[in-house]
């Protein structure tokens, strides 16, 4: 997923955030295309390049996604995997490019502005469909929040049985609880969100790519160093056999690859946010096409390389998160220094990813009960060195019962792949195919029932049921898992 935190940092970076009040003012300026320092919207002059466009979509999408491709792969076999993976890539791409058109409402050249996903969709579809949109952002952000509890508390588990099992010589089996795991990650949560604007400290997403890179890599070089120490590529034609799972969870567990696969493709939400730190001219949407390509295509060549080398092997065992199927092989404290960059990379991740969240709910809690002392007191606190902390009662109440929920719900169902799936399945189709859709056939005002506007709305049904189908792989895989899995007690 555009799960680094690159990604809300673009406009955090160039100050357009408009948590930056001071911009907001100069919004209203008429436009001065003359001016030297400012923009046409009155904001500061846009640097972006195809370059630095490219290089933030590429480190926004390259995460905690890649760990399940293996997996995916493995389910559906050498052929359908990478023709499911391909295809994947082309939609997503004609989708961004759909995307790029929707960044200035009306004409793409001088129309107004959208700096956000949420902005394009209120400008140009509004009404109910904003409200929509919302929702399945927040839950997105909500089932995200709780997919990298889960995924963080697996490295931190896969660093202690590693090096456990190689203290005692491989005789200890090393069983653990993934849930002390997991209550570590939730007060580091609980601590880290009370930090106002964390997900705008410039230096995070420079931090958030170079965990990825290094976790993603390391994956990707055991993948390659197993494949030549076993002489050979694992697995078959056709994914997994059926003597090793029955019929149905093969036809379940195919659906939920697809879901896997979506989630590491899933980060349409933040591109426009990306072609708003774009200079003009050429028009922003053609930087944007160009950078969209570039992008995708060192994206699903990079997937392709990790997806097919993990299935190659690991075969039919390959492990729903890649780096913790190489437990208990040498080199150890590689795999060790990749789950720690996963744990960085998602401590960091969590914040910038709730911090929408948190914001949405705080400015609806401000709206509604505006005399409130509870929720609009704050409380300066004096911190030696620093400026004072302020502290807001509500913000300190919400935020801490939001990562206890994340972290409950958590420990309830640690599965890793099965909510991946989910989300990766839910967010796919509104936010990758829906919405842009929906605002290109607006935009360029393609008249109904035309050929044009037939072919666009048949490849948005084509993606609701890919989607529908994954979701329901994606439950049955956590009935299943939860068959066998009594909470609170010891894993593995």
């Amino acid at each position: 997923m555009g799960e680094n935190a690159a990604s809300k940092n673009y406009h955090n970076n160039h100050h357009l955030h408009s948590h930056h009040q001071v911009f907001d003012v100069s919004v209203d300026v008429p436009p001065q295309n003359s001016s030297k320092c400012f923009d046409d919207d009155g904001r500061l002059k846009r640097t972006g390049t195809l370059w630095t466009a490219s290089s933030h979509i590429i480190t926004a999408v390259i995460g905690s996604g890649v760990l399940s491709l293996a997996w995916a792969i493995a389910q559906l076999g050498w052929i359908a995997g990478p023709a499911v993976m391909f295809l994947f890539s082309l939609v997503t791409y004609y989708t961004s490019s759909l995307l790029t058109d929707c960044y200035r409402t009306g004409d793409p050249d001088t129309g107004k502005r959208n700096y956000t996903y949420m902005d394009a969709v209120q400008s140009i579809l509004g009404g109910v469909k904003v409200n929509l949109c919302g929702l399945v952002q927040y839950i997105g952000l909500f089932g995200i929040a709780i997919g990298y509890t889960i995924a963080s508390s697996i490295s931190m588990m896969a660093i202690k049985r590693s090096n456990c099992f190689h203290q005692s010589g491989g005789q200890n089996p090393c069983h653990i609880s993934s849930n002390p795991y997991m209550i570590m990650f939730g007060i580091t949560e609980i601590l880290l969100s009370q930090i106002p604007d964390f997900d705008q400290l410039w230096w995070l997403s420079i931090v958030a790519a170079v965990m990825s890179f290094t976790y993603s890599t390391i994956g990707l070089g055991l993948g390659i160093g197993k494949v030549a120490a076993n002489g050979t590529f694992k697995g078959s034609l056709t994914g997994i056999s059926i003597g090793t799972v029955t019929e149905t969870e093969k036809i379940w567990r195919s659906f939920q690859a697809l879901g896997a696969i979506a989630f590491a493709y899933s980060y349409s939400v933040i591109l426009i946010e990306i072609q708003d730190t774009i200079k003009s001219p050429p028009a922003e949407s053609k930087t944007m096409k160009k950078a969209a390509k570039i992008s995708i295509v060192v994206t699903t060549t990079f997937y392709m390389l990790c997806g097919c080398m993990g299935y190659a092997a690991f075969g039919d065992q390959a492990p729903g998160n890649l780096l913790t199927g190489f437990g208990f092989y040498n080199p150890y404290w590689l795999i060790d220094i990749a789950n720690v960059a996963i744990v960085i990379h998602l401590i960091g991740a969590y914040q910038v990813f709730c911090q929408p969240l948190f914001a949405f709910i705080e400015k609806w809690a401000n709206q509604k009960w505006p005399e409130n002392y509870f929720i609009t007191k704050e409380f300066k606190i004096p911190v030696p060195g620093l400026r004072p902390y302020k502290l807001n009662l509500f913000r300190l109440v919400w935020r801490t019962i939001f990562v206890l929920l994340t972290t409950v719900i958590s420990m309830l169902l640690p599965f890793f792949n099965d909510v991946v799936g989910i989300l990766g399945a839910l967010g796919f189709w509104p936010l990758t195919v829906y919405f842009p859709v929906e605002m290109y056939i607006v935009q360029k005002k393609i008249p109904k029932w035309s050929t044009r506007w037939i072919c666009l709305q048949m490849l948005s049904m084509a993606c609701l049921v890919i989607s529908l189908v994954a979701v329901a792989g994606s439950i049955a895989g956590v009935v299943l898992d939860l068959k066998v899995y009594k909470p609170f007690k010891t894993s593995y």
